[in-house]
């Protein structure tokens, strides 16, 4: 996996998205609104999206509510079209929930007699395109061990993994290269970390 360092690219700016990465419906507004908040907060995006239809994009470090404003202000700005599931509760929320709809987010029963993989997985397998992200560490706590519950999904729906870094110290949204999933979760789940890991370090090379 790899990520290209461009210092010189300044903040608010976004790269072009390839062809084939599913795209929201265009907004002028939208896109000014994303580049502004990420040009007033000081961030960046570094790497490069690859041209796939359907992954699933997982952001981490998730330390801090901000990561939300940083990773809806992404989308915004790129005018990417990345689902993400939510409590079914917080569309019950007067206004909320319209907002919440506009954002990509999707209502989930994790209630459900079939639980939230295979509701994510069926989601994907069904769509010509679809980026669906969620966060692997599953709470702004520092963790030892990720939830396992992205890689299921992608090896279910035989999908590539995008890892996206959220490195607060420099202010840059880190891409990787897509990752397929192998035959040994726990494998993949260790090169993957140890990407994250390159990348607080400061290595945005091969990790």
């Amino acid at each position: 996996m790899t990520a290209r360092d461009d210092p010189e690219v300044p903040a608010g700016s976004v790269p072009t998205l390839p062809p084939n990465v599913p795209r929201v419906r265009p907004s002028r507004f939208g896109r000014w609104f994303g580049r502004t908040v990420l040009r007033l907060g000081g961030w960046r995006m570094t790497g490069e999206f690859p041209d796939l239809p359907r992954v699933v994009l997982i952001g981490a470090p998730h330390s801090s509510n901000w990561d939300a404003v940083w990773g809806f202000a992404a989308k915004l700005a790129l005018g990417v079209d990345v689902r993400i599931l939510g409590k079914d509760s917080l569309f019950r929320v007067p206004g909320l929930g319209w907002l919440l709809r506009k954002l990509g987010v999707i209502p989930v029963n994790r209630s459900a007699a079939h639980g939230v993989v295979e509701q994510a997985t069926a989601m994907l397998r069904d769509a010509e395109r679809l980026w669906f992200g969620l966060a692997p560490e599953g709470t702004r706590k520092r963790v030892e061990r990720w939830k396992s519950g992205f890689w299921k999904i992608a090896d279910a729906a035989g999908v590539p993994i995008l890892p996206v870094y959220f490195h607060y110290p420099q202010r840059r949204l880190v891409v990787a290269a897509p990752f397929q999933t192998g035959a040994d979760m726990e494998a993949d789940m260790q090169r993957i970390r140890a990407w994250y890991r390159s990348v607080s370090k400061g290595k945005l090379h091969d990790a």
